[in-house]
């Protein structure tokens, strides 16, 4: 099983490519980064897991933020967690990650997700109820652009007839695309319309995989499992492997200077207990 971290950078953390090089110089494996493109002052969405963190009012722009993070590294995994698809425009998104993947030298993997700020959606003119079909119809759209020289799409929220997007992805067909979520229905759409599944370790995480393995061998589908939030101790670790997770990510409160070295010490002593 792979280790990495995830998190958000902002005008006050440490940069991308600080995080970015402290990441490899510690033997992990990888580092996904998150977004909000904004947050209205004005809303009656609650984030899920409590007060709304600091960070989350000033993240950097996530392909800008990964792209000297690329700089910076030579070896990590990058990646978006979780991008807001349903906030962006998948032609100039599909652009970005291929541009990201070519500067990175294929190193990219595009992790998606439905979002919780409703005010946040609706500012980008998203209907929250729609944001799931949106996201499935936008992977599809973006997908085609990656892999056809003449695009065509034709969909209920996108809608293109022979286009030519470039640079195409280093990586083929295309960079993984990962579906996060711990919603009921999230594991049939990723077998449906994803790469890989990318949720929260949420208490009967473990079991939720081994049900999801055994769906993607009945459908024929390699897919992979990369847990955004993970758990801290040797054992948790022991039994995610054994259930089928093929990343665990721990998840930084924050990468300012002043907190980042203890917020990842606990992760580092439980892979050191677990290897």
């Amino acid at each position: 099983m792979l280790f990495g971290l995830a998190g958000v950078c902002t005008d006050e953390t440490l940069r991308p490519g600080e995080v970015a090089g402290r990441v490899e110089e510690l033997g992990l494996e990888s580092l996904f980064l998150g977004e909000h493109t904004h947050i209205p002052w004005s809303r009656e969405s609650q984030y899920p897991l409590g007060p709304l963190p600091r960070d989350y009012w000033r993240t950097l722009d996530p392909f800008v933020a990964l792209t000297e993070a690329a700089a910076a590294s030579s070896r990590i995994r990058l990646g978006t967690a979780i991008l807001q698809l349903a906030q962006r425009d998948p032609i100039v998104c599909a652009k970005e990650v291929a541009s990201l993947d070519l500067v990175s030298d294929g190193r990219f993997e595009l992790a998606v997700g439905a979002g919780w700020n409703l005010e946040e959606m609706r500012n980008h003119g998203t209907e929250p109820a729609q944001r799931f079909a949106i996201i499935e119809n936008r992977i599809r759209a973006m997908q085609e652009m990656w892999v056809e020289d003449e695009a065509t799409f034709h969909g209920p929220y996108v809608d293109f007839d022979r286009i030519a997007v470039w640079p195409k992805p280093v990586q083929t067909p295309h960079p993984p695309v990962l579906l996060g979520g711990n919603g009921a229905r999230t594991e049939q759409r990723v077998l449906d319309h994803a790469d890989g599944w990318a949720p929260y370790a949420e208490p009967g995480i473990a079991d939720r995989v081994r049900k999801f393995r055994a769906a993607a061998r009945e459908a024929g589908r390699e897919v992979s499992v990369t847990l955004v939030a993970c758990p801290l101790s040797a054992a948790e670790f022991e039994e995610l492997e054994e259930a089928g997770v093929d990343r665990c990510m721990h998840w930084m409160e924050s990468m300012h200077p002043d907190r980042f070295e203890s917020e990842l010490a606990p992760f580092l002593k439980a892979i050191e207990e677990y290897e």
